[in-house]
């Protein structure tokens, strides 16, 4: 039924042209933390134990607040989702629920255990680094944006974990010699994007130029990305799009035309705008390429945003975006845990990008 409910509501707005989230949409967006954040297992804690003693902890034993939806990035990122959207709807029906998802979580207490967890352990100075990382920053963010009083006490609540994060990733950038150009968790530009926009709204100069520097070096020069070979079969970034996404938000527009029309060439652009083929979306691996076609789309509006209207991709990577969406969007409640645990939030994020 939820998943009928959500086609019907994709169909309504993609053919009617109407706003791009509304109320009923945000809500069943939201159900799938709702029902995620508090579910131990099935889980995959990314753990590295240091002896017996550790390698028995339950995942709610190792992170007490991030410890469902299967890891926890994809907690992280649904707490996000619950934040945005009790952000944009304050009126939902379902405003309680999530509220007390939310102050459950971001506990004082339970924060500083998180924050333990990465001195606690041998290896765990880079655990989510820079997925995890980049998701955290973008949940801080939209705490910090939100001039509401539950916003402030959590923004300040969490605050100990965001300042050990940044810290991390001040550490890491000027020893990080390579990007990742993955379409999975580890990529570079997607990092990168997130760490910006929140060096920006949190008016981190330092962090800032930083992230500007080492993007500059990693991408600035790049030309005729092999595109044309996307997607790998678990991919749920493109990353190249990524890469294209972050520099938009670096260069002037004078500059990332030229850059742009460097980047791409015609194979590569007509690979990237191919619907990609989900074969079995029980399959937690396979499922990913759903996330591409939604994360492809965000970084094409984005992208499209900085160009004029004369420009041949424009209006191609607004109809690739919206084509993507509209088909996508059904399958963010497939059923399947191995997309149900994730989804809303990349489709949460496409639809406000």
């Amino acid at each position: 039924m939820k998943k009928i409910l959500l086609i019907c509501m994709a169909c309504n707005y993609f053919c009617s042209h109407a706003q791009l989230l509304n109320e009923s949409l945000a809500t069943s967006l939201a159900h799938m933390p709702l029902h995620c954040i508090r579910q131990e297992f099935p889980n995959k804690t990314s753990h590295t134990a240091d002896s017996s003693t550790d390698a028995i902890l339950l995942p709610s034993q190792l992170h007490p607040s991030f410890y469902g939806c299967l890891d926890w990035h994809s907690s992280v990122h649904g707490h996000w989702l619950l934040v945005r959207v009790l952000k944009l709807f304050p009126g939902l029906a379902i405003k309680d629920s999530i509220i007390d998802v939310l102050d459950n979580s971001f506990q004082p207490g339970k924060i500083e255990e998180e924050v333990a967890y990465f001195t606690r352990y041998k290896t765990t100075k880079t655990f989510e680094r820079t997925y995890g990382w980049a998701w955290w920053l973008k949940l801080d963010q939209e705490l910090h944006s939100w001039n509401h009083p539950l916003a402030k006490k959590w923004h300040a609540a969490i605050q100990p974990l965001t300042k050990h994060i940044v810290q991390l990733w001040k550490q890491y950038l000027p020893k990080q010699t390579y990007p990742n150009r993955t379409g999975v968790h580890p990529n570079t530009a997607f990092a990168l994007a997130f760490a910006l926009d929140w060096s920006r709204e949190l008016k981190d100069s330092s962090f800032e130029q930083a992230v500007i520097n080492k993007a500059t070096y990693f991408y600035l020069n790049n030309t005729a990305t092999p595109a044309y070979l996307e997607p790998d079969g678990a991919d749920f970034f493109s990353p190249s799009l990524q890469i294209a996404d972050l520099m938009r938000r670096i260069l002037p527009a004078k500059k990332f035309i030229p850059w742009l029309n460097a980047f791409y060439e015609p194979r590569s652009i007509k690979r990237i705008t191919e619907m990609p083929v989900v074969s079995d979306r029980s399959d937690y691996q396979i499922v990913h390429l759903d996330g591409l076609s939604i994360s492809r789309a965000w970084c094409m509006k984005g992208i499209a945003k900085q160009l004029p209207a004369s420009h041949p991709l424009k209006s191609r990577f607004e109809q690739t975006a919206r084509h993507f969406l509209e088909k996508t969007l059904p399958n963010v409640t497939s059923g399947h845990y191995g997309g149900d645990h994730w989804l809303a939030s990349f489709a949460l994020y496409a639809l406000g990008s």
